[in-house]
């Protein structure tokens, strides 16, 4: 029981103090009826649905099947990384960066033990948790705390892609520059099984002594009828993004995902990750009584307001970008700069992103001997990045 509860607490941390923090403020502020307006409950609707629809693609192996299709046609090791980065950096932008890691890291390292380029793998998965992070900020769906932004703000679609398009631009340009300095042109030819067939059908541990990452292989579940799934999913998900669109009602995309979800597949609603939006709903409460303390309020105003951008980049690095923009959100209008330095928050320390952990534990289970040099490899990455993109946000403005 003791050590359930020791990994609860490490896996739910976020949740855990913010259901704290709901809790005591609720001793401030006795509840009344005005608790009814503090959920958000367009961005906790349109968050469920589209996990749920994400969580369904994951289960049919459909991202596995893209991205070994993509590395068919590789045949060079810059080419390999090139490709690998670029999975999780346009993935993000539609599947969160979360997703997106979780997806292709372990297929990135599998992928890299067929090329014999396991002494790569922390500069290599490095660049890719930071392309998720980039990549993930350039639209609304790609970071949680995007979609949130963007329902509280009034920002339509296309004024959140043209906000964020610059620093997404810089990132790629960034990633390509250190992905050809730091990686040769040296011909692979041997990404396939030893039959010659694809990537996803191929076991890809090599040696026995290592750890094996996890296989791609497809015959699990939905491996044979992932033609009308596939065709399910994505048109649910072209109705997600026209409710975030603002063009079909809230309601009506909940009663189509939770339907279709509940003939498709069952079993996708014990997969989801229900603390992310319990952990809104909780920070929801909290700001929502803080907001009603004078005192309190008038320092956040004064602290946020002069500077949202560097306070929600500066505070992203203690305690991650989601609870940061929900926290700042309630005590600052400039939505612009918000949602830019929330995004450029991701970037940095370990925890800044909540998603980033997902790389450092996948590679320190399969190479505990390169925990130090990924921690030091990404935060320093991480540091470049942030310099540019907060050069460039001063400039721009």
């Amino acid at each position: 029981m003791r050590r359930r509860l020791l990994t609860l607490c490490e896996g739910q941390t976020v949740l855990i103090a913010a259901s704290l923090l709901a809790v005591v403020s609720i001793f401030i502020v006795t509840p009344d009826r005005q608790y009814l307006d503090y959920v958000h409950t367009n961005t906790i609707g349109q968050l469920v649905c589209l996990m749920l629809v994400v969580c369904g693609f994951q289960r049919i192996g459909l991202f596995h099947v893209i991205g070994s299709r993509l590395l068919n046609h590789v045949s060079n090791e810059r080419g390999l990384v090139l490709a690998l980065t670029s999975l999780p950096f346009i993935s993000a932008m539609f599947i969160t960066n979360d997703v997106a890691l979780v997806t292709f890291i372990p297929f990135a390292m599998a992928v890299l033990v067929m090329a014999h380029m396991e002494e790569r793998v922390v500069l290599v998965t490095a660049l890719m948790t930071i392309a998720a992070n980039t990549g993930s900020m350039l639209t609304p769906i790609g970071n949680a705390h995007n979609l949130y932004l963007k329902a509280l703000s009034g920002m339509s679609t296309l004024g959140f892609l043209r906000l964020m398009a610059p620093y997404t631009i810089a990132s790629a340009l960034l990633l390509v520059l250190a992905i050809g300095i730091a990686f040769k042109h040296r011909t692979i030819t041997n990404l396939s099984d030893g039959d010659g067939g694809p990537i996803e059908k191929a076991e890809l541990a090599s040696d026995s002594a290592v750890a094996k990452p996890e296989s791609i292989e497809l015959g699990s579940y939905g491996a044979g009828c992932v033609g009308w799934r596939s065709l399910v999913y994505s048109l649910l998900f072209v109705l997600c993004l026209l409710t975030v669109g603002g063009l079909v009602p809230i309601w009506f995309m909940c009663l189509v995902v939770f339907g279709a979800f509940l003939v498709c597949d069952r079993k996708a609603f014990t997969q989801v990750d229900w603390a992310l939006p319990l952990t809104f709903i909780m920070f929801f409460i909290f700001i929502g009584n803080m907001k009603r303390v004078p005192e309190f309020y008038n320092l956040a105003v004064a602290l946020v307001g002069q500077h949202p951008l560097e306070v929600s980049v500066l505070s992203s690095q203690f305690i991650s970008n989601v609870p940061t923009t929900i926290l700042l959100s309630g005590f600052c209008s400039d939505w612009d700069l918000l949602i830019i330095g929330a995004d450029i928050g991701g970037l940095g320390t370990l925890i800044a992103s909540m998603a980033s952990l997902i790389t450092y534990k996948g590679v320190s289970r399969a190479y505990p001997q390169y925990r130090k040099s990924y921690l030091l490899v990404y935060t320093a990455v991480c540091l470049v990045f942030i310099a540019v993109l907060l050069g460039l946000s001063w400039v721009i403005r």
